[in-house]
């Protein structure tokens, strides 16, 4: 049989003008690099086409295997009204392949893969990136306008900064109900859970970023099966699809809502443990409730894993030492403490809420970007939600009241906020157990440096001035 060029060129060593003609055809959308447990590396892509490209690595080509294909689930329950929700339309594939860890380059349809290094020093932090349209919460963020919107910047700005790994701390889509007439900001925005409304709120707007460096991708709320998490398990959740497990049918969401930490090799001696809060409430969690076992669970997993090295860096959307403030109408600003649902449970475990082994505790879902330390024997926390979604407004003190404390037993050493300002942070590590946090601006300025060794953290600035 006569191959023509563009088969030549995927099946032979070389990469050819066959193979970038076969490439400026292709259908495929997005391509990125997740990283697994125990430092798998799982190559994703999102094709328009009817089939899976191939990847090349260390010139070798193969088809990508298909994770998800093309459909229209019908609607299932979720977190809106009926009357604001719409069965989720999927037209694209998600095809994968794993990329072994020895592989030195790895490329589909034309597009270089971004594989991290043994040892990675260059970590960017970004969280709640999408979109805010909830009817329900009359929350309108104006998706048309760049600075009120401005996720595309901060992506394009952590890319320059050229990380080796990126963690996002999760809530990806938030364009969840239609804009209504009258708000000309978000006109015309797609929404809902479909792979329309996660392409204008996630793959986008990241694909810098998403070209720039292996992902770490944690699971928000707004990933639950009730809202966002059909493509959750399509796009970013880096172990394979089960039928089941997948969201689209809410009679098994006592499995889709769960999954396993996991831990990501960050090299001489430290790790990334990557763990599903997804659906913790934001009280504390009864006995009778199934979240009460699959969070003890959670919780005894990660012990485990903490063994593996001996610096964890624990990353999950729902912060367990940090504060979130309210604001009354006479002016009066209350601090409210860390996620209840985790403290139940997780402290039912251990008083102190994570492994003694974890030294940084790393979060999003308060809309700001704030870090605590503490002199009990508490690691540091630190929360990156502030990277696109509509902001929380209400500042944050410079120090806490006395007796004030996000969890019970945690003792405020502490404490540095940046409210109601767009960017992303990026660590820098420094030694075995000491990292640089430079906290920055939508265009990569650094507005706050804070040095963290071990568990515990201090920054130059306790409040970084609004803009």
């Amino acid at each position: 049989m006569v191959l023509g060029a563009a088969a030549q060129g995927v099946l032979g060593l070389g990469f050819g003008a066959g193979d970038q003609a076969f490439a400026a055809r292709s259908g495929v959308s997005s391509t990125y690099v997740l990283m697994g447990e125990d430092g798998a590396r799982i190559a994703r892509a999102v094709t328009q086409d009817d089939h899976c490209p191939s990847i090349r690595i260390d010139g070798r080509a193969s088809v990508m295997t298909q994770r998800a294909g093309k459909v229209t689930e019908p609607l299932r329950p979720t977190r809106s009204d009926p009357s604001a929700s719409r069965p989720s339309v999927f037209d694209t594939l998600v095809c994968e392949a794993a990329v072994p860890t020895s592989a030195q380059r790895a490329e589909v349809a034309g597009r270089v893969l971004p594989l991290p290094p043994p040892v990675i020093e260059r970590i960017v932090v970004i969280g709640d990136t999408g979109c805010r349209i909830k009817l329900a919460d009359h929350a309108f963020q104006a998706c048309n306008d760049s600075k009120a919107y401005p996720f595309a910047q901060v992506a394009a700005a952590a890319a320059r900064w050229r990380p080796q790994l990126v963690l996002h701390v999760g809530d990806y889509l938030y364009r969840e109900n239609p804009c209504p007439a009258d708000q000309a900001g978000c006109a015309g925005s797609p929404w809902g859970y479909g792979d329309d409304a996660w392409r204008a709120d996630f793959l986008e707007p990241a694909d810098p970023l998403l070209k720039a460096a292996a992902w770490a991708a944690v699971r928000g709320n707004h990933e639950s099966c009730a809202r966002a998490g059909q493509d959750w398990w399509r796009l970013l959740d880096p172990r394979p699809l089960v039928a089941g497990r997948d969201c689209n049918d809410a009679a098994h969401d006592d499995e889709g809502d769960y999954s396993d930490p996991f831990a990501v090799p960050l090299g001489q001696g430290a790790q990334l443990v990557l763990f599903d809060s997804s659906n913790t409430p934001a009280g504390a969690v009864k006995p009778d409730d199934v979240r009460w076992a699959r969070y003890r669970d959670t919780y005894a997993k990660i012990e485990a894993l903490t063994h593996k090295a001996p610096h964890t860096l624990l990353a999950d959307h729902h912060p367990i030492l940090a504060f979130s403030a309210s604001q009354a109408k006479t002016g009066e600003i209350t601090l409210r403490p860390g996620n209840g649902g985790l403290q139940s449970t997780f402290g039912s475990v251990n008083p102190g809420f994570v492994p003694a082994g974890v030294d940084l505790l790393l979060s999003g879902h308060v809309h700001v970007w704030e870090a605590l330390s503490f002199s009990s024997a508490h690691p540091a926390q630190i929360v990156a939600g502030f990277s696109g979604t509509q902001e929380d407004i209400v500042p944050l003190p410079a120090a806490p009241a006395p007796g004030a404390t996000p969890a019970p037993g945690a003792v405020v050493a502490a404490m540095s906020s940046w409210v109601d300002g767009f960017g992303f942070m990026t660590l820098t590590r420094t030694g075995a157990d000491q990292w640089l946090a430079e906290v920055r601006d939508g265009d990569g300025k650094v507005v706050n440096t804070c040095r963290i060794q071990g568990s515990k953290l201090a920054c130059d600035k306790v409040q970084v001035p609004h803009a």
